[in-house]
């Protein structure tokens, strides 16, 4: 197994039989993104494999990871569970053995991603996130989706292309999705700032905690939704929480 979080002074391609791709393995929230900041900006990246390694470890949240082709598809919604290729076994950081993988042998050089938070624990719960128009458009469509709990926030947007229906992505929240308290949804306008703009769209929001696949049903909001450009709306959102 091997981490791929480096900046760019690291590596990017993958180096073991499953390589997590933290953050798309990119500058990891919370770490200096300019030079000025000294040895901090060069150490604090790759010293964060170290930081998820003991956190796994000393936290019961499990840091799991999903296999993708690359990270933009991974946030636009596109890889949700990991049954390929690992069946219904989802890699997680930590002492657990090939990573909690189940099958044999190992498949070779498998990228999995996953997000985290800023600082410790830095572990996340990822949610699929999704919009559908009632009509289709001759724009694209954007909308921002965030989840409230507490005072922990968590944001996304995505996009529905023009002459489609659905959009989607992948949300990251510090706490189940059982305990958002809210769903907050808001459609941008494409007009300038000075222009009022009256536009209107129908549809409907549906959610769902990854991995997602067929026997999983998601959890949508009351019908239908409608959404004034550039105003905020929101929704409370009741999920039962389920033990396992």
């Amino acid at each position: 197994m091997g981490f791929c979080l480096l900046s760019d002074l690291g590596i990017r391609i993958p180096v073991g039989h499953v390589d997590y791709f933290v953050n798309g393995g990119q500058d990891q929230p919370g770490c200096p993104t300019f030079i000025h900041a000294g040895y901090s900006y060069l150490i604090c990246d790759h010293m964060r494999a170290v930081h998820l390694y003991i956190s796994a470890l000393e936290n019961s949240c499990p840091l799991v990871a999903f296999p993708c082709v690359n990270y933009k598809a991974f946030l636009a919604g596109q890889c949700l569970d990991c049954f390929n290729p690992f069946l219904l076994s989802c890699p997680r950081i930590g002492l657990m053995e090939q990573s909690g993988v189940k099958i044999e042998p190992l498949p070779k050089e498998v990228k999995v991603f996953l997000l985290t938070t800023a600082r410790a624990p830095y572990c996340v719960h990822h949610s699929l996130v999704e919009f559908y128009l009632q009509e289709p458009r001759n724009k694209d469509t954007l909308i921002s989706v965030t989840f409230l709990s507490s005072n922990v926030t968590s944001l996304v947007k995505i996009t529905i292309p023009r002459q489609e229906l659905q959009g989607k992505g992948v949300i990251a929240h510090a706490t189940p999705q059982c305990q958002i308290n809210q769903v907050k949804l808001k459609f941008h306008s494409s007009h300038r700032v000075w222009r009022k703009d009256r536009t209107t769209i129908v549809g409907k929001f549906c959610t769902a905690p990854l991995p997602v696949n067929d026997n999983k049903e998601m959890v949508c909001l009351p019908e239908p939704l409608t959404l004034q450009a550039s105003v905020t709306v929101s929704f409370d959102l009741k999920i039962t929480c389920v033990i396992v």
